[in-house]
């Protein structure tokens, strides 16, 4: 952990946090309070001895896909990933992010083990006798409008 969280000191994310001036109302309320969990160091403010991460977007999915993408860490899933950026990084909706973020990565998308049966054999249906003795109707919608419409009706005979 200590070798971890000297290359984010040296690293871009610290200097793109301290660059970043703006404070969240929630965050200069807590460092009013000064129970001893928070303080600012440098421009950092820390939270319960974590880095908090402000409201940018850049910053937090530079620090995601730090955590994700990287060699040594190597697309773990997202509660193993959520427990690594919690040792070092907090801000608010961060398992939110986390789990979007899994959810987008197209090679753990790729990579993730199916856990459903196989379906059953399929069955044909039988030869009706004569014309609308049989009907099916699939109906697909929403779509993007298109002469005022948005569904598709197919029915079959």
């Amino acid at each position: 952990m200590i070798k971890r969280k000297m290359i984010v000191e040296e690293g871009n994310i610290l200097k793109e946090i301290k660059r970043n001036t703006t404070q969240e109302k929630e965050v200069v309320q807590v460092l009013k309070k000064e129970n001893g969990l928070t303080w600012e160091e440098d421009g950092v403010v820390y939270i319960e001895g974590r880095i908090y991460v402000p409201n940018n977007k850049k910053i937090k999915e530079e620090i995601l896909k730090e955590n994700h993408n990287s060699v040594d860490v190597g697309h773990p899933g997202q509660h193993r990933m959520l427990e690594l950026i919690k040792r070092i990084y907090w801000w608010p909706g961060l398992k939110e992010d986390v789990k979007k973020y899994i959810q987008e990565c197209f090679k753990c998308q790729q990579n993730k083990v199916q856990h459903q049966r196989k379906a059953g054999e399929l069955h044909l249906l039988k030869i009706p006798k004569g014309p609308w003795q049989e009907i099916s109707i699939d109906i697909i919608e929403p779509l993007p409008k298109s002469n005022g419409m948005d569904t598709i009706v197919v029915i079959v005979d």
